[in-house]
């Protein structure tokens, strides 16, 4: 398990370059993002997508979001209307998935019954330097250790709730402790499908 401190407002490149060799060679990781630690890796490795589900011993037809560096690259991976651009240039870079159409470029893997994906774009710059420097999206899921009810805060919580099963732990320090607000911008329709960090104020306006 490779552990790397990095800093969480100015990330350093080499460490970042790292980190990302890791996730190409398959790997997955413990990160920090702007809500909770999550657990993570390339979207389209589908060995490491099956590894993150038996990490947190969740059910394969939960689905997971993906994390992308800006606004900008969401277009590649959802059906984005002019209205969901609008919302979500309101909020995004934050603490909030947005559920929206998915294009052919999502796995179908990743998939569920309706063909949506979640999509973070975290205000956090270890999230948007790894992605950039990976050069396509982490698949992301709340770092929840089996049983527990509430995500790790910090890497002491991620190394002794997975002590084996990890290939990296990226230390950006504590985080807010509080998973995202989930967003549903489906049929341009605004609809909260769970209450978290980001504030509903910012949402419903």
């Amino acid at each position: 398990m490779l552990t790397l401190v990095v800093n969480p407002d100015h990330p350093e490149p080499r460490k970042i370059a790292h980190a990302a060799e890791v996730l190409e060679d398959g790997g997955v990781a413990l990160y920090p993002t702007d809500t909770v630690y999550a657990l993570g890796c390339a979207f389209d490795a589908r060995r490491s997508v099956e590894r993150l589900y038996r990490l947190k011993q969740m059910d394969e037809r939960r689905p997971l979001a993906m994390i992308c560096a800006d606004l900008s690259d969401i277009a590649r991976y959802a059906v984005v209307s002019d209205f969901a651009y609008r919302q979500m240039r309101r909020i995004l870079p934050g603490p909030y998935t947005v559920v929206l159409p998915a294009t052919r470029e999502v796995p179908r893997l990743l998939l569920d019954k309706r063909r949506t994906i979640g999509i973070r774009v975290p205000a956090s710059p270890i999230c948007a330097t790894l992605v950039r420097a990976l050069g396509r999206p982490l698949l992301t899921t709340s770092a929840v250790p089996p049983g527990a009810e509430r995500a790790c805060i910090d890497t002491d919580e991620g190394k002794e709730a997975w002590p084996r099963g990890l290939d990296l732990v990226i230390d950006g320090g504590p985080t807010a402790g509080e998973p995202s607000t989930v967003v549903s911008l489906l049929d341009d329709q605004i609809e909260i499908l769970r209450e978290g960090l980001g504030a509903i104020e910012g949402v419903l306006v």
